[in-house]
Formats: structure tokens, sequence, C-alpha cells
């Protein structure tokens, strides 16, 4: 791949995140500090004793995190599948029942630099099954399925490359 097409990639990726609202944006900037410990998320985010319990919480949701990342199911056989869909399913449904993020677009940002592109195929199926569950509110639930696109929903294929724009904490937007 080409320098001009890398960088028009990134660009892109730094326009859709853009595109999100400020609660999203935040969310997923913690989310990554917190999943790919990259800085101690107490430090950084807890500006409270509520947002200090809330870090708490996602360390424990992302724990399997880690072993998550090898089970990417890589011949698609069911056993891969089941073992690979579940614990993403459970991550996932602490995601959205935060209600931090309202689209598929934040959830999908979010998990490809989580999981990386492996992961792709079987992120509208996680998604699907995670904003169905009970815990998520209806009025929830019905806006986040309702912003999976049918052109996600029924992709016949998945780009195999990495993210390249990973954002972060900046000190001046977060504190205001």
């Amino acid at each position: 791949m080409t320098l001009a097409s890398t960088s028009a990639m990134t660009i892109g990726e730094m326009r859709e995140f853009a595109g999100f609202t400020p609660c999203e944006q935040r969310y997923i900037k913690r989310s990554l500090d917190i999943g790919l410990a990259r800085c101690d998320a107490f430090k950084l985010w807890g500006i409270s004793e509520a947002e200090n319990t809330s870090i708490r919480r996602q360390y424990v949701a992302y724990q399997d995190l880690k072993s998550l990342r090898n089970l990417v199911p890589q011949a698609g056989t069911i056993a891969e599948i089941e073992r690979f869909i579940g614990k993403l399913v459970r991550m996932a449904a602490y995601d959205l029942e935060q209600e931090k993020l309202s689209s598929f677009s934040a959830f999908r940002f979010l998990y490809e630099r989580l999981l990386d592109a492996e992961a792709r195929p079987y992120l509208p199926a996680a998604f699907c099954a995670a904003a169905a569950l009970p815990m998520i509110r209806p009025e929830q639930r019905k806006t986040l399925l309702q912003s999976l696109s049918e052109a996600a929903a029924t992709a016949p294929g998945w780009s195999s490359r990495s993210p390249n724009f990973y954002p972060q904490y900046v000190e001046d937007v977060e504190a205001a």
C-alpha cells in the first residue's frame, strides 16, 4: 500500500471519528486506554468516584480481551465461532448497556481497534445479539438495532486492513 493511500485511509478514519458525538468519542478513547492498556485509566479518566467505579467495571468487563484476540475464528468452524462470539457478545453487551455508544458505526470503530481487522466479519452479529438483550432499555435497543445499515449487515466481504487511527486523550478537550 502506498503512503498516499494509507494517509487517505487514516484521514477517513479521523473523519469518521469526528462524526461521532462527544460522548461516543470520549467513551471510545477511554475504552481504548483500558482495553489496550495504554495508560492508567484511573489517573487519566477518573474525575469522580462514579467515574472510578465505571472504570473498574470496565476493566473487569474487558478482562478476557487478550484471550478474545486469540479466539478470532480462522477457519470459521462452528466450534471456533461459539468460543469467540459468546465472549464477544458479553463484552459488547457491557459496552452497549453503558449507553455511551449509540450506533453500530461507533461500536464497530471501537471493536475494530480492540480486536483488529480479523474480527470485522463477526461485529454485526455480536452487535445485534448484544443490542437485542433484555438488559438494554427498549428505546436504546431500537436505536441501536436501527443504526445497523443493510449494507453492514449483508456485506459480502470485509477489509483485512488494520485500523491506523487510534484516538487518544487530549487534555484541553477532555478537561472542558
